[in-house]
């Protein structure tokens, strides 16, 4: 087997982590006793539930899932996916729940994936009653706990479309014991056609009252929306899957940017807004700050309506979301079953309303590391559980400002983009620093830098008078953190709200800002932003302009909420104190043997590195339960050489990815792209481009299209994207300029991996370029791939597809279960690793390194 050398120096210090490591593992944990977990059996069904308008007779794809160490009759759990997904999606988590003795139903909602019938936006009639159908199967089964005949003890968790089925089935269906939606909505018209102007304060940390005039159309992610369950090459109408009713009252809507009385009243339909006072099933509440789909206002009057019921609400604010973020999906996960095993095991543990949502964290020393997540906590949701919500009075400065609307709002503003929340991040450094505003289009005020440090948690208003002589009124308003001196301005999840107001002339309007929780550090100010474009709204289609000034008390009103870091019991501080003493000790030994040859542990950049593309030393990470999905992985890239990261699923070589983005910390080791080390945040990521949590395409655009948005959201110069070089290499010819629904995946392969490749990156990084395409796709893509590495940069792509590795990379790294077994030239680890009677390719020596027979 190839291994890199280590040097002494590297030798030592892995050898003095090493006892570290040791000891605090001898001190944390006892040695388990190894026992092989419950077997999950998966059962395949086709379930016929009501049929279409038209007769039709409509099946549902189900899979039911048990497993051998469960006690029967079962508590059962419905798992719902999210718009355009399937059942397929949630198999881990089916399996998960399964393992820990539920009777778990998943199955593909109506009008996807391989179940019948038309997409009709969760309808009662259609979808809603479809979950209810899935309910009498289980009440049906002997293995599942019946509370009464017909009645089966169930919960329902889901995420975004999935997420209001829950809320609707348990509105409408009361034999739902238990649900646990996670980042839906409250009323699909307010996410669609979002309006935050009011005529009082939130009522929680981020519900209101909206004023009745409509809403902005948020287009662009009402595309992303509507056009996945579009036309598509299996279903080439206009429609594609989507109900009549609903596809023709999207397209009238979308036409104008004004909702149509008959899409206000389907999306009413579909809202759980309309049933939360009949909801009884305690319900968990998982809403995204990183959400400029269905943000935190759309939790928070989930869980006023909810609670007003009386019934029990947790609400938690974690820090993932549609735009991307920390998905906490470990948390979740087992706050889910924390849930489930209460309220329909009824297992003794005390109630849990407790507000949460996660902030910044401090380090184990008491240093800020501005990115490490913290879990911020109070007795009961801001607002619920009979408590109000405090206000803080905090004074903006600047006089009256006209500002411009430009006819169609082009040039726009561009504050996020649907779908490419984590790639914008990674493309601006890991940081949510605000882009520069155009010229003459906003109005700005600040308040003074704070003198204490205050966290923000929900929404903050303030009042603006307008005059303009326009028939109506369009606005779009940001809430900036502003370092000393104006150093930096951030856009916290780069979230905007809107306001639009029928009737020109001269009004004062109250506007809700986004709902964000962030600490502001002394020195820090508030700045708020009004402007006239946003690239992911419609806007009027004439020129127009607004005077614009502070109303009222001329102030920011922030909810003041009482949060603390989530408490730990004394056994968890304990243990804490001795990893603390036991890294002191380690690293106060590492920086003497660091130290006598001459170096400083924390310098940035390491000499002799500045021209390496990427050095992983010693990485390794782990997740809450102690599962380890990386163990002491170390391996180096070359300029110019096509490495593929090779492995089974489950491997580990997606979490590298991540680490490797900034995206995920890691628990232990470093990696360096150019001698710099990668933090969330680096600078160096900017020279690095990346292809691992999916290109977010917009389907009703074109290929050219999406690459030109994707880097004006970068704020960098257009002649630097490099945009024809790219096409070029990427070989997308004249199908850049059709729409990107109309591509092949091979075509969408391809214009994902152009996207990556725009500045033209000095590393290229890929995850499972090639997934879902057939031969002559791949044989595309790995052209591709060559051609790039031709030009002297460095390309890294893992794949679990053995043909391709060795026809493409000139090097591998092979991982199993975690950890690394091979590395160095693809000819060496071939000819090293291979028996002498065997054929010396890949695929004989890869299934010998991991052990298959």
């Amino acid at each position: 087997m190839i291994g890199w050398l280590r040097s002494s120096r590297a030798r030592t210090a892995a050898a003095v982590l090493g006892v570290v490591a040791l000891l605090a593992a001898l001190l944390l944990w006892v040695v388990p006793v190894l026992t092989a977990g419950p077997t999950v059996r998966e059962e395949a069904l086709r379930v016929p539930v009501g049929a279409e308008p038209d007769g039709t007779a409509v099946e549902l794809d189900v899979a039911v899932y048990t497993s051998d160490g469960a006690t029967a009759p079962a508590p059962a759990v419905l798992l719902a996916h999210g718009f355009g997904g399937k059942r397929q999606d949630l198999v881990a988590q089916a399996r998960r729940l399964a393992a820990e003795g539920y009777v778990v139903l998943t199955w593909t909602a109506r009008g996807f994936g391989e179940s019948g019938g038309r997409i009709h936006l969760n309808a009662p009639a259609y979808e809603v009653a479809d979950a209810s159908a899935l309910v009498d199967l289980l009440a049906a089964r002997d293995d599942v706990q019946l509370d009464a005949d017909g009645d089966p003890r169930v919960g329902i968790a889901g995420g975004s479309y999935g997420g209001a089925i829950a809320l609707l089935a348990a509105g409408y269906d009361q034999r739902v014991d238990a649900i646990a939606p996670r980042i839906t909505w409250n009323d699909l018209a307010a996410s669609l056609f979002p309006q935050f102007a009011t005529t009082g304060d939130p009522s929680t940390a981020a519900a209101f009252d909206p004023v009745p005039d409509p809403g902005v159309f948020k287009r662009l992610w009402a595309g992303v929306f509507f056009g996945s369950g579009s036309a598509s090459a299996d279903d080439p109408t206009i429609c594609g899957r989507f109900a009549e009713d609903v596809c023709d009252a999207y397209g009238a809507s979308a036409a104008t940017g004004v909702p149509t009385p008959e899409i206000l009243d389907l999306l009413a339909a579909s809202s759980p807004a309309s049933v939360l006072d009949r909801i009884e099933a305690p319900t968990l509440l998982l809403q995204g700050q990183a959400d400029s789909l269905f943000p935190l206002s759309e939790g928070d009057a989930n869980a006023r309506g909810i609670a007003a019921a009386g019934t029990p609400v947790k609400l938690v604010w974690f820090a993932g979301g549609h735009d991307g973020g920390d998905q906490e999906d470990e948390r979740l996960d087992a706050l889910t079953l924390a849930w489930f095993d209460r309220y329909l095991r009824d297992d003794g543990t005390a109630a849990d309303t407790r507000f949460e949502a996660t902030g910044q964290a401090a380090s184990l020393f008491g240093a800020r590391t501005g990115a490490d997540p913290q879990v911020l906590a109070a007795d009961a949701a801001p607002g619920l559980g009979g408590t109000d919500v405090v206000r803080r009075e905090v004074p903006l400065s600047g006089g009256a400002q006209t500002v411009v609307a430009p006819a169609g709002g082009n040039p726009a503003q561009v504050s996020s983009l649907p779908g490419l929340g984590a790639v914008v991040s990674t493309l601006l450094r890991g940081s949510q620093r605000a882009l520069p505003d155009i010229p003459g289009q906003s109005a700005v005020f600040e308040t003074e830098p704070f003198t204490e440090t205050f966290t923000l948690v929900g929404s903050a208003t303030v009042d603006v008078r307008v005059r303009t002589t326009a028939p109506d009124v369009t606005l779009f308003a940001r809430l900036l953190d502003v370092g000393p001196g104006g150093s930096e301005a951030v856009l916290p999840n780069r979230l905007v709200t809107t306001v639009r107001l029928d009737g020109g002339a001269d009004q004062t309007v109250r506007v809700v800002l986004p709902a964000v929780v962030r600490e502001l550090q002394p020195g820090h100010a508030l700045r708020l932003v009004l402007t006239t474009t946003d690239q992911a709204y419609a806007m009027p289609p004439d020129a127009r302009t607004y005077d614009l000034e502070l109303a009222g008390s001329r102030a920011l009103s922030l909810p003041d909420v009482p949060v603390a870091p989530l408490p730990s019991d004394n056994a968890g501080l304990v243990a804490a104190a001795v990893v603390v003493g036991l890294l002191v000790l380690g690293l106060g030994a590492l920086a003497v043997v660091v130290g006598r040859r001459g170096r400083h542990v924390a310098q940035d950049v390491e000499a002799g590195l500045e021209e390496v593309p990427l050095v992983v030393r010693n990485l390794g990470k782990s997740y809450a339960g102690g599962f380890r999905a990386v163990s002491d992985v170390s391996f180096r890239v070359e300029k110019g050489q096509v490495l593929g990261l090779l492995g089974p699923n489950g491997a580990g070589k997606t979490t590298v990815l991540r680490m490797l983005l900034g995206l995920i910390r890691p628990s232990e080791g470093e990696l360096l792209v150019f001698g710099h080390r990668i933090t969330p945040g680096a600078p160096v990521l900017s020279r690095l481009g990346a292809f691992v949590e999916g290109p977010g395409l917009l389907p009703h655009l074109s290929g050219r299209a999406n690459l030109e948005l994707f880097w004006r959201v970068t704020g960098r110069p257009a002649d630097e994207a490099y945009l024809d070089t790219v096409l070029e290499v990427a070989g997308l010819g004249a199908d850049v300029d059709r729409k990107v629904r109309t591509y092949s995946q091979g075509m969408r392969a391809r214009i994902a991996i152009a996207q990556a490749m725009l500045g033209l990156p000095e590393l290229l990084v890929l995850d499972e370029p090639t997934n879902g395409l057939d031969p002559p796709q791949i044989r595309e893509v790995r052209e591709v791939l060559r051609t790039y590495a031709e030009t002297g940069r460095t390309v890294v792509v893992s794949s679990h597809l053995l043909a391709e590795v060795e026809r493409t990379c000139t090097h591998v790294v092979v991982m199993h279960r975690g950890e690394l077994v091979a590395a160095g030239p693809l000819d060496q680890v071939v000819a090293a690793d291979a028996d002498d009677d065997s054929a010396a390719d890949l695929e004989s020596v890869f299934l010998g390194l991991i052990g298959a027979t």
